[in-house]
C-alpha cells in the first residue's frame, strides 16, 4: 500500500493518552468507588422508589455505566488492534476482570426491579416520568421466570471469568496468531488470515482454491483447540439453560431480541424453501467463469472488472459519495470517521480479523475496524460498518439503556449502506459487463448475508442440541458443518474436502450466541426499506431516520413499524427474496 500508512490506522488516544495514563488509572478507581456509592445508596431500597425517585436511580445507574464503559471499551480496541502485545494482553484482561466485578457489584439493581409486584411495577411503568425508560424495564422483567438470586448470580458471573470467558479469549488470541505462508506469483510470502482469505477474490482458480485450503488446514493443525472452545462454549450454555429453566438454545437470544420465536422459525424456514434461488445463481455463475461447476472457493471469485484493486482513497471516496447520494447528514458523519482517525483499515500480524464497528456510550464516538485488502468487497465493507457507525451516531439521541439498537436492527444501517453504493455503482456504470461484475457482487453478498447466515445460525443450533447429548468431536463438528452447507449448495457447488474446518475460524459462534440469524432479519427487512425508499424518495429519508434513532427505546415490531412494516406478515419474508429474485432475473437480461 503506497500512502500514509497513519490514515490507516485509528487514533485512541481521545480516549485516553495511553494504556499506562493516570487518567485511565483514574477512572478504573472512580468507577469502583462509585459503583460502591450506588450499591449503598440503592441495594435493598428498588421497592420502595416511587417513580421520580426510580427515574433519579435510572440517571444515576447509566451515567456510572457510562463511566464503567470507558475504560473497557478502550481496552478491547488496543486488544482488537494488537493481541500479541503484552501490555495490550495485560489491560484487556484488568479490563475483563474489572467488567465482571462491576456487574456482579450491580446486579442488584435489575433484579430488584425484576423482583417488584406486579401492580407495583404496572403502577411505575404508567408514570409520566418514567416513559422514556418503559421499553428498558419492561424488557429487563421479561427475564423473570429465568432469573436466579442475587447470590447466584454474582457466583454464575464469577466463574465465567476463568470459564467460557476465558475460552473466549483463549479464541481470539489463537485465531490472531496464525501465520500463513502460500507461494504466489513464484514468491513465498508470509500473510495474515485477513489477507489470505482476501486472494478468494483472484482472478485465479487455483489461487482461490489454494489459499481457503491453507487457511482451513492452518485450523486443522489446532483443531484439538478449536473443538475444546466450541464443546466448552455449547456446554457453558446449556447448563446455563438448564439452571434458568430454558427450553431452547436460542430461547434466550430470542427473549434478548424481544422477538417472537415463531417469527425466527418462519423467517428461517422461508429463507431454507429459497436455496435453489441460491443454487440457480451458482450455476449461473459458473457458466459466466467457464467453469463445469463452481467449487466453495469460487463463490466469491471475480467476474470483470470486480478483480480491480482500490486503493484505500478510492474506496473512501466511493462510499462517502454514496452515503451523500442518500443523505448529507450520513456523508458527514461517515467522513468524520476518516478525519478524527476512528479507522483502523490496515491487515497485520496480531489483529483481530473481520470487521467491526465498536459502538461505545451516547457520549463517546464508535470506531471501526476493517483489513483492507483493495478489492470491491473491502469497498463493501466500508461502506458496511459505517452504516453502523451512522447507526450509533443516530441512537446517541438515547440516554445508555436504550442506546444499543437490538440485534435483529442492529445491521439494519450497514446493509442499507451496502445497498446504496450498489446502485450508485450501477447508476454510474454504463459498460454492461461491469454492471454484471456488480450485480454479481450484490447478489452474492445477499446469498451471504441470507443463505449463508441461515446455514450458520441451523449449525449453531444442531452443536448446542447434540452437545446436550455428549462432547462433540472434531470429526462430528465438521459433519453437522458439511450436512447444513451442503443443504444450500446442493449439488450446484462442491465442497472443497478442508472445509470441514470451515466452522472453526467464525467468532460469532463464540462471542455472541445465535447472532448470525440477525444478518438474515435485517438484509431482508432492508430489502423492504429500499424498495420503500426507491417508491417514496425524500419523503422516507425521515422515518428511516426515526428507525435509526430509535436505538432500543422499543420494541423492533414498534420501531420498523412506521415504515409500514408488519414483521408478522406471513409474506413478509418471502417479499425479500422475490426482490432477489428480480436481480438474478436482471442479471440474465444483460448477459
Amino acid at each position: 500500500m503506497d500512502y500514509d500508512v497513519t490514515k490507516l490506522l485509528w487514533d485512541t488516544t481521545i480516549l485516553y493518552p495511553a494504556p499506562d495514563s493516570p487518567e485511565l488509572e483514574d477512572d478504573f478507581r472512580r468507577g469502583r468507588e462509585e459503583a460502591a456509592r450506588f450499591r449503598e445508596q440503592y441495594r435493598g431500597k428498588v421497592t420502595d422508589l416511587d417513580a421520580q425517585r426510580l427515574h433519579a436511580a435510572l440517571v444515576e445507574y447509566e451515567s456510572l455505566e457510562e463511566l464503567l464503559a470507558k475504560p473497557q471499551l478502550y481496552a478491547y480496541l488496543l486488544f482488537a488492534a494488537d493481541s500479541e502485545n503484552s501490555a495490550n494482553k495485560r489491560l484487556s484482561q484488568r479490563a475483563s476482570e474489572f467488567g465482571n466485578e462491576m456487574s456482579r457489584e450491580l446486579l442488584f439493581f435489575d433484579l430488584e426491579i425484576i423482583q417488584l409486584p406486579d401492580d407495583r411495577f404496572a403502577a411505575l411503568a404508567a408514570s409520566p416520568e418514567l416513559t422514556g425508560y418503559r421499553h428498558h424495564l419492561e424488557s429487563v422483567r421479561k427475564f423473570r421466570p429465568h432469573t436466579l438470586t442475587e447470590r447466584e448470580e454474582s457466583l454464575l458471573k464469577l466463574k465465567n471469568l476463568t470459564g467460557v470467558e476465558a475460552f473466549t479469549r483463549l479464541f481470539d488470541e489463537l485465531s490472531a496468531s496464525l501465520r500463513f505462508t502460500m507461494e504466489l506469483e513464484g514468491e513465498e510470502r508470509e500473510m495474515t488470515g485477513e489477507e489470505l482469505l482476501g486472494l478468494l477474490h483472484h482472478p485465479d482458480a487455483g489461487v482461490r482454491e489454494r489459499a481457503f485450503s491453507i487457511f482451513l488446514q492452518r485450523h486443522e493443525e489446532h483443531g484439538i483447540v478449536y473443538s475444546s472452545v466450541f464443546n466448552n462454549a455449547a456446554l457453558d450454555h446449556r447448563q446455563e439453560l438448564e439452571l434458568r429453566n430454558y427450553s431452547h438454545p436460542m430461547e434466550p437470544t430470542n427473549l434478548g431480541n424481544d422477538i417472537p420465536a415463531e417469527v425466527i422459525d418462519r423467517m428461517m424456514n422461508v429463507t431454507e424453501a429459497n436455496y435453489p434461488l441460491a443454487q440457480e445463481y451458482f450455476r449461473l455463475k459458473a457458466k459466466l467463469l467457464g467453469l463445469p461447476r463452481l467449487k466453495n472457493s469460487d463463490i466469491y471469485a471475480p467476474v470483470g472488472e470486480t478483480a480491480r484493486s482500490f486503493t484505500f482513497d478510492e474506496a473512501k471516496g466511493l462510499v462517502l459519495d454514496a452515503y451523500a447520494g442518500f443523505d448529507r447528514d450520513f456523508h458527514d458523519i461517515a467522513e468524520a470517521f476518516f478525519t478524527e482517525r476512528r479507522i483502523d483499515a490496515l491487515p497485520r500480524p496480531g489483529k483481530s480479523g473481520g470487521a467491526f464497528c465498536m459502538g461505545m456510550t451516547p457520549h463517546m464516538a464508535p470506531y471501526v475496524l476493517l483489513n483492507f485488502t483493495n478489492n470491491l468487497r473491502d469497498v463493501a465493507t466500508i461502506a458496511h460498518e459505517l452504516g453502523h457507525g451512522i447507526h450509533f451516531v443516530l441512537s446517541q439521541a438515547q440516554t445508555m439503556v436504550n442506546y444499543h439498537a437490538p440485534l435483529p436492527l442492529a445491521e439494519t444501517a450497514s446493509v442499507f449502506g451496502e445497498m446504496c453504493l450498489t446502485r450508485m455503482l450501477l447508476e454510474k456504470e454504463t459498460d454492461k459487463s461491469v454492471k454484471v461484475a456488480l450485480l454479481c457482487a450484490k447478489i452474492e453478498d445477499i446469498i451471504a448475508t441470507t443463505f449463508r447466515q441461515n446455514v450458520l445460525t441451523r449449525f449453531e443450533e444442531r452443536l448446542h442440541l447434540e452437545r446436550k447429548e455428549g462432547l462433540l468431536t472434531a470429526e462430528r463438528i465438521g459433519e453437522l458443518w458439511w450436512e447444513e452447507n451442503g443443504k444450500l449448495y446442493g449439488d450446484s457447488v462442491e465442497m472443497i474436502p478442508p472445509y470441514r474446518w470451515g466452522w472453526s475460524y467464525i467468532s460469532h459462534f463464540i462471542h455472541a450466541r445465535f447472532y448470525c440469524y440477525s444478518y438474515v432479519f435485517a438484509e431482508l427487512l432492508v430489502l423492504s426499506l429500499y424498495r420503500k425508499y426507491l417508491e417514496e424518495g425524500a419523503l422516507f429519508i425521515p422515518v428511516y431516520k426515526e428507525i435509526l434513532t430509535s436505538g432500543c427505546s422499543k420494541s423492533p415490531t414498534d420501531t420498523v413499524a412506521p415504515a409500514g412494516i408488519d414483521l408478522n406478515d406471513p409474506d413478509f419474508w418471502q417479499k425479500g427474496y422475490d426482490f432477489l429474485k428480480e436481480l438474478i432475473e436482471e442479471l440474465k437480461g444483460l448477459v
